[in-house]
């Protein structure tokens, strides 16, 4: 589609309006091109990125900058990833290392808030999944009133609680039998195979077993689903503020709303969900356009997926501006993710009592 030489001008374009934020004219590019041509072939050259509208001219100006398309061609045939400095990397390993760790959660929530301090710009960090985590324990505590505590415990360490008011009719000594019924038949299972049982033959082991009512069993599948439900965390929200005019006002509080939405962020991501970790190509990048036109315009995201052996895979992400430095911040966020993993896997064999 075009030539070599085309290509060398379409990313010095994109280069510089990256460092730069100002349209790219001519005179300029002959001191950025890295063999030397004629100001008259690079004009022509520009010529035919726009008619390929690759580049666009803005205002009054006789630069030009890179189109959304010309942002998409740089990113998949151009872009050369730049490998962080041992400095970062070190810094990476010390903001990780300055914390004692008792949840997965509190090592997802670091990985976010360590990507938002590097970068200023806002990341988002979720943790593996935990379709193939398995139930270690379930109990309840009487609080009185009929009320109780469901607690649940599962086997990446983490323990999940949550209160209920039963109704009248529920006596506690038969829940407690029903607590232990649950413990003999479910514990071991993995929670996606346990939520299965909860629809077929446990519910009508539940049936012989008591009377008990539907409710303690919607209550326990709550809390199940609590744990499967995808945990995100964002970190660096406010620098959305950063990158967008008076103009945008109100399309900046839109977006800000949804970064409070869990739904927001999964669909957000939810291209990634049935993509395995390529080791050769485990970074994405998309323009806003292809992901949400109306919030993210002017936007990019750049995703990593990360495996943790056996317990799955998860994901972070960072969002800025559409200029954002991307061969510098793909670097970044490669070495983040391999570090996320050797944290987290490092947690379960602690865990584990594999830790060496």
């Amino acid at each position: 589609m075009i030539t070599d030489r085309q290509a060398l001008v379409l990313k010095a374009i994109v280069q510089q309006y990256i460092d730069t934020g100002q349209p790219v004219g001519s005179k300029a590019l002959m001191d950025l091109l890295p063999t030397h041509v004629s100001s008259a072939t690079i004009r022509n050259d520009m010529m035919h990125l726009e008619q390929l509208h690759l580049i666009e001219k803005i205002h009054l100006s006789s630069g030009r900058i890179p189109s959304v398309q010309g942002y998409r061609y740089y990113l998949d045939n151009l872009l050369h990833p730049i490998h962080i400095s041992d400095q970062t990397s070190e810094l990476i390993q010390l903001d990780f290392a300055k914390q004692q760790f008792n949840r997965i959660d509190e090592i997802v929530a670091q990985s976010a808030k360590i990507l938002s301090t590097l970068t200023s710009y806002t990341a988002i960090a979720l943790g593996p999944e935990s379709k193939q985590t398995k139930l270690t324990s379930f109990r309840i505590v009487p609080l009185g009133g009929q009320q109780i505590m469901a607690i649940i415990v599962i086997s990446n360490g983490d323990v999940y609680n949550q209160v209920y008011k039963l109704p009248p009719e529920v006596d506690i000594d038969q829940l407690e039998k029903l607590v232990r019924l649950i413990n003999d038949q479910l514990v071991g299972e993995t929670l996606e195979h346990l939520q299965q049982r909860l629809q077929t033959d446990f519910l009508e082991l539940i049936e012989r077993y008591s009377q008990m009512p539907d409710s303690f069993l919607a209550m326990f599948d709550n809390i199940v689903q609590q744990v499967l439900s995808d945990h995100f965390f964002v970190d660096g929200k406010s620098n959305l503020f950063n990158y967008v005019d008076a103009h945008n006002s109100s399309n900046l509080k839109y977006l800000y709303s949804l970064f409070d939405s869990d739904h927001y962020l999964a669909k957000l991501l939810e291209f990634d969900d049935d993509r395995t970790v390529d080791e050769s190509s485990p970074i994405r990048v998309h323009l806003g356009y292809e992901l949400d036109p109306q919030a993210l315009g002017n936007y990019s995201l750049i995703t990593a997926r990360y495996g943790v052996d056996e317990y799955g895979q998860g994901t972070i992400a960072l969002l800025g501006p559409t200029n954002m430095p991307y061969s510098q911040l793909i670097g970044l966020i490669a070495s983040l993710s391999q570090e996320l993993a050797k944290q987290l896997n490092d947690y379960f064999n602690e865990l584990n009592g594999n830790s060496s």
